[in-house]
């Protein structure tokens, strides 16, 4: 995300398409330009990770940083974070003199991009993170707030019209399947082909390569790409068989636990016997371990519960919940 955020473009895309404000439409997006994201606090230890740009709004030199907070997991504390990159901003604009000629410190637009599972619930403005004051001391109450862009929040209805680097990127994140990712890509190559967006055009591919893919297909080895041609080939036929032997694997080892489990059974029921439980059971197993990935890929890591009520489940209601795994928008929907 740090590399695909270092394009000034993508960093259009998210204001333009995802901050709508006012204030937005009177920025001059010929000025952006990235700023150095490293500085040190006061203990020492190294901000690095901060994709800030300033860009100048309305006639004046009145510059908009950006700190873009890249986040999987929810973090409660979050607002107490932002404050706290921010006031490092501006320690850092002081000491090196990069203040207007009146000494005014600059409007900050603090975004925090989430892509993990579960919904983002942590509070967005600072002053909800604090205790009640006695009367008289809320003039000292601290307040700042922070933009939240959930990704998993926004529907394909809302994503897919938009022509924006960013609105893509949001909907491979979103993708449920590899026909999804590659539905998306061929959109992004067409707008490739259409525009001077080389440089972000690798960036998509590293993060497709080395992010995306490796999370969908684990145990997978992706080749290392290097043009849109090798992308749309591995795409369009690569994909397909390592999904269906994925998926394969997952049944096979399924079937040969059943096996196992079915002939140490049958040792004392009768061989015949034991084979056609154990082949019922790999069966079952089989479909189990692909419904659990399933979920994983979805909602992250499962409740032991859940593993064991997956494992124990006869094959008709693994059927009917996997059913439900595209459908749902929390794990619950699924079992209910």
């Amino acid at each position: 995300y740090k590399l695909l955020f270092s394009h000034a473009r993508m960093v259009v895309d998210l204001l333009v398409g995802f901050v709508h404000e006012e204030w937005v439409n009177q920025l001059d997006f010929g000025s952006l330009e990235k700023v150095s994201g490293s500085y040190v606090s006061d203990d020492l230890r190294d901000r690095e990770d901060d994709v800030i740009w300033r860009v100048r709004w309305g006639e004046e030199w009145v510059y908009v940083y950006l700190l873009l907070e890249f986040q999987s997991t929810v973090d409660r504390y979050m607002a107490v974070r932002m404050v706290t990159y921010v006031g490092l901003l501006y320690q850092d604009l002081i000491k090196a003199k990069q203040l207007p000629k009146d000494g005014k410190l600059p409007p900050v637009l603090p975004i925090v991009l989430y892509n993990g599972v579960k919904p983002w619930d942590a509070v967005e403005e600072l002053d909800e993170l604090i205790e009640t004051v006695p009367p008289g001391l809320e003039t000292y109450r601290p307040s700042m707030r922070y933009l939240l862009l959930d990704e998993g929040r926004f529907s394909e209805v809302e994503l897919k019209p938009l022509k924006n680097l960013v609105a893509a990127l949001f909907r491979l994140e979103n993708a449920e399947t590899t026909r999804d990712i590659r539905n998306v890509w061929a959109v992004l190559t067409t707008w490739f082909a259409n525009e001077d967006l080389a440089s972000i055009q690798r960036a998509f591919i590293i993060w497709l390569t080395r992010v995306l893919l490796p999370a969908r297909l684990p145990g997978v080895e992706i080749p290392e790409i290097h043009t849109l041609q090798e992308m749309n080939t591995m795409l369009a036929e690569r994909v397909i068989e390592w999904t269906k032997e994925w998926k394969e694997e997952g049944l096979q080892e399924g079937i040969q636990q059943g096996v196992q489990q079915g002939v140490q059974q049958g040792m004392q029921q009768g061989m015949q016997q034991g084979m056609q439980q154990g082949m019922q059971q790999g069966m079952q197993l089989g479909e189990a371990a692909i419904l659990m990935r399933l979920l994983m890929r979805r909602f992250g890591p499962l409740p032991e519960g859940v593993q064991t009520q997956l494992k124990q489940a006869p094959t008709e209601q693994l059927e009917r919940w996997a059913e439900r795994v595209l459908e749902a928008t929390r794990l619950e929907d699924v079992f209910k």
